[in-house]
C-alpha cells in the first residue's frame, strides 16, 4: 500500500538520528555510572552523609530516566515498523489510523528528547535566577515587567517547576520596578538561559491618555543557581552591603524589619539583592552566593570573550538590543530576533507557551549562534 511504504520511508529517516541520539547521551557511559552509584547505596555507611547521599540518589533518578526515555523512544521506533510490516503483508487498510498516531507520538517524542540533548552545559542543569528590570518607557515598562513575570510564572506552573521570590520591588505607580525569582527544576538553567536578553513590547498604553502605540523594554538576565562553593575572592572593600525594610509579597514578617540585604560589587557593578529569607543573615548568605555565582561565570567566560553574554546580553535596555518582540498593535506577533522563531497567538505566549521559543533558541545556540541580522518589528 502506497501509505503504508510512506510512512515505512518516513519512519526509517529517523534510523540514522535515533542512534547519534544514542551516543549524544552517552547511555553506555550512563548505565555504568547508574551500577557505580547503585554499588554505592548499598553499602552501609551509605546514609552517614544526609547531603551527599540525598545528591546521589537525585544523580541516580536522573540518569536512570535518560536511560528509561531513550528505551521508550526505542521501542516506539520498533513497534511502529512493526505496524506497518504488518500492514504490508495482510494488506489491511485498517491499521492506517494506528500507525500514524504511533508516528505522530514517536516524532513528537523524539523531538522532546533531542531538545533535552541540546542541554548538555556545564550549569545546564541548575536551578535558575531570573532579574527583570524595566527599562525605557516608565510606568508602561513597569507593567510590562509584571506581564513577563506573569508570563514566566505560567511557564514555570505548565513545566512543574517551582518559584521562589527573592526579591521584589512595586513600581511608583503600577507594575514591578524590579523583581528577583528562582526557577527550581531539571535544566531549569539549561531552558530560562534563552530568555537572556531585553524583551519589547509595542501596544496601545492603557496609562497614555492620548491611545497612542508604545514601546516599552524590560531586560532579563538569568544566571545558574551554583550550590557548592565556587572559588571567587570577594574582598571587603569591593563590596557594599545595605540593609533595608523588605516590600512585596512575602506576608507581614518582612515588611516590618529592615532583613533585607542588597550587596554592590564596585569592580563590576554587579548588584544583588534578596528578602525571601526570614533573617537578615540568611538573605545575606543567599545574596553573596549569588554575587559569587555572577562573578564566577564571568570569570570562566572572560577567557572565551563571552562575558557579556553569560550575563544575559543586556547592555541599554532600550532601541537596538531586543532579542524578542511583541507586538500587541497594531497587529499581533511575537518574534524572536535570534532564532528567527514566531507566532501570531500572543495570548498563548503571555499565558506561558514559551517552549517553541525555547526550543528555537537551543537549535539556533547548537548551531554555532550564526550571526543574526535583526530587524525591528513595527
Amino acid at each position: 500500500m502506497i501509505e503504508l511504504d510512506e510512512f515505512k520511508a518516513k519512519l526509517k529517516t529517523y534510523e540514522q538520528p535515533l542512534e547519534e541520539m544514542r551516543s549524544s547521551l552517552d547511555l553506555e557511559n550512563k548505565e555504568r555510572r547508574i551500577e557505580e552509584l547503585e554499588r554505592t547505596m548499598a553499602e552501609p555507611s551509605f546514609w552517614d552523609n544526609p547531603e551527599q547521599s540525598q545528591k546521589i540518589m537525585k544523580d541516580l533518578g536522573s540518569l536512570k530516566d535518560d536511560v528509561a526515555t531513550y528505551s521508550r523512544l526505542r521501542s516506539q521506533y520498533e513497534e511502529t515498523e512493526l505496524l506497518i510490516d504488518m500492514g504490508n503483508e495482510e494488506d489491511d487498510a485498517s491499521v492506517i489510523p494506528d500507525i500514524e498516531q504511533t508516528l505522530a507520538d514517536f516524532e513528537a517524542d523524539f523531538e522532546a528528547i533531542r531538545i533535552k540533548t541540546l542541554l548538555s552545559g556545564e550549569y545546564d542543569r541548575y536551578n535558575a535566577i531570573v532579574t527583570l528590570h524595566p527599562g525605557a518607557g516608565g510606568t508602561e515598562a513597569c507593567d510590562w515587567c509584571s506581564m513577563l513575570y506573569r508570563m514566566y510564572s505560567r511557564w514555570i506552573d505548565k513545566k512543574g517547576f517551582s518559584v521562589e521570590l527573592l526579591d521584589y520591588l512595586d513600581g511608583d505607580e503600577a507594575g514591578i520596578k524590579s523583581v528577583t525569582f528562582q526557577i527550581n527544576g531539571e535544566n531549569a538553567y539549561g531552558l530560562m538561559r534563552s530568555e537572556m536578553g531585553i524583551h519589547r513590547l509595542v501596544r496601545i498604553s492603557p496609562f497614555n491618555a492620548a491611545g497612542k502605540r508604545q514601546t516599552s523594554f524590560v531586560s532579563c538576565d538569568v544566571m545558574p543557581d551554583i550550590e557548592e562553593d565556587v572559588d571567587v575572592e570577594v574582598r571587603d572593600e569591593d563590596i557594599r552591603i545595605d540593609t533595608y525594610r523588605s516590600s512585596g509579597a512575602g506576608g507581614q514578617h518582612i515588611n516590618k524589619t529592615s532583613s533585607a540585604i542588597r550587596i554592590t560589587h564596585f569592580p563590576t557593578g554587579i548588584v544583588v539583592t534578596c528578602q525571601n529569607e526570614r533573617s537578615q543573615f540568611q538573605n545575606k548568605d543567599k545574596a553573596m552566593q549569588m554575587l559569587k555565582a555572577k562573578l564566577y561565570m564571568l570569570k570562566i567566560e572572560e577567557n572565551k570573550a563571552k562575558a557579556g553574554e553569560i550575563r544575559g546580553e543586556v547592555k541599554d535596555i532600550a532601541w537596538g538590543s531586543q532579542i524578542r518582540s511583541y507586538v500587541f498593535q497594531p497587529y499581533t506577533m511575537v518574534k524572536d530576533l535570534r532564532s528567527g522563531y514566531e507566532t501570531g497567538n500572543v495570548q498563548a505566549v503571555m499565558d506561558g507557551d514559551l517552549d517553541p521559543f525555547i526550543n528555537a533558541y537551543l537549535k539556533w545556540d547548537s548551531l554555532g549562534r550564526p550571526d543574526r541580522k535583526a530587524q525591528n518589528v513595527d
